[in-house]
């Protein structure tokens, strides 16, 4: 029961590791998008005050040439990202299913006859009927077959 809580917990950890993954790379998809378009205004900024847009002519500012590779780049980085960011959605919906294949399994686990451990010092049975010996442990013992009922009917 312990060690299938503990994998539990660990696959959750990495269901949510991926999330992070895939937060990540979203958001410094959308940084490298708005750097590019803030280097676009720049461009055309430039290109005004010079009053040339020919890229090809000799007095074309150097800063706008340069300011063009630098979108250029982050507009292929960001192409780049978005490749990463399929894999990495594809291994997440990979971790989540393996998350539910568990607790399916861990359902059945409990269907099949797996019942939670009862203290048999506290409990012993009369006709089919448990009784435990004091009104706390009755309750404990009332609760614990309720949940152990309502797994197995889940």
């Amino acid at each position: 029961m312990k060690s299938r809580n503990s994998l539990i917990r660990l696959k959750r950890f990495q269901v949510d590791e991926k999330r992070r993954q895939v937060m990540q790379i979203e958001m410094m998809i959308a940084e490298f998008e708005r750097m590019a378009s803030e280097l676009d205004e720049q461009i055309l900024a430039e290109q005004k005050r010079s009053g040339i847009t020919d890229v090809a002519h000799f007095a074309y500012p150097t800063f706008a040439k340069a300011a063009m590779g630098r979108r250029d780049n982050l507009i292929g980085s960001a192409n780049d990202l978005r490749g990463q960011l399929d894999a990495a959605q594809a291994a997440l919906s990979e971790a989540v299913e393996e998350v539910r294949s568990g607790r399916r399994r861990a359902g059945c686990a409990r269907r099949s006859g797996v019942a939670p451990l009862l203290p048999r010092q506290l409990i012993r049975t009369v006709g089919g009927f448990f009784i435990a010996p004091d009104r706390f442990w009755a309750g404990m013992l009332r609760w614990r077959v309720r949940r152990f009922l309502w797994d197995a009917l889940v």
